[in-house]
């Protein structure tokens, strides 16, 4: 008997980010024309927008959130409640682990993306509270970033995540996990350790897009203050 593989993208935003466009419909439709079986929606700072998709498609959305910490960027998956920004690494994963979510450190060494990578000093520092790494994310624009944490999490133990990183319909899927069926956190933890990942670096053509996606975003809140 064949064994049942999900295709899986782990790292999305919707435009209830501060720096995307993507209407849910956009995202449901991309995932069903691209055979994703489950995604997470991973938006900044919020779980807003992935409790909308969860209404809308509950059996294919995972909950997440992406938290700017002090240092960076930390994933939660499978949330129950939402983690203000500004904690603290620690606060950020106590908070986390409180509510049994995985917790996954997100383009963990990429040089270039400022405030938002925590840094290997800090990944270090945090190693024996994290689930995983993400050790292939289609948005960074050196594979040697996504190859040192790669080497960073083989080295510790830790398993190794995927994700495309999507702010626009047209990169989800550009990487995903393949790996077996899960339904909750454990299940998914366990799937995680066999899963295997297919993925592609994004054009850098996509920067541009979110910076476009900031301007608009920026207006519609300005005209609805002024409103």
């Amino acid at each position: 008997m064949v064994e049942t593989l999900w295709r899986v993208e782990l790292h999305c935003h919707s435009r209830y980010s501060p720096d995307s466009l993507t209407e849910p419909e956009e995202i449901l439709a991309a995932c069903r024309e691209r055979g994703i079986d489950r995604i997470a929606i991973t938006e900044h700072n919020t779980i807003e927008g992935a409790r909308v998709l969860k209404e809308m498609a509950p059996d294919m959305v995972i909950l997440g959130e992406e938290i700017r910490s002090t240092e960076g960027d930390i994933i939660g998956w499978f949330m129950q409640e939402e983690v203000p920004k500004g904690l603290s690494p620690d606060e950020t994963i106590a908070a986390l682990r409180a509510q049994n979510a995985v917790v996954c450190i997100p383009h963990p060494l990429d040089e270039l993306r400022g405030g938002s990578a925590l840094g290997r000093e800090v990944v270090c520092s945090l190693i024996d509270r994290i689930d995983a790494l993400e050790v292939f994310n289609s948005r960074c624009l050196r594979m040697a970033d996504n190859d040192a944490a790669a080497a960073l999490a083989r080295e510790h133990g830790l398993l190794a995540t995927a994700g495309s990183d999507a702010h626009t319909a047209a990169e989800i899927g550009r990487a995903v996990m393949i790996m077996p069926p899960f339904n909750d956190a454990d299940s998914f933890r366990r799937s995680l350790a066999l899963a295997r990942i297919e993925g592609e670096l994004s054009p850098r053509t996509v920067k541009a897009a979110t910076l476009y996606a900031k301007i608009m975003q920026r207006l519609r809140r300005l005209r609805a203050a002024l409103a």
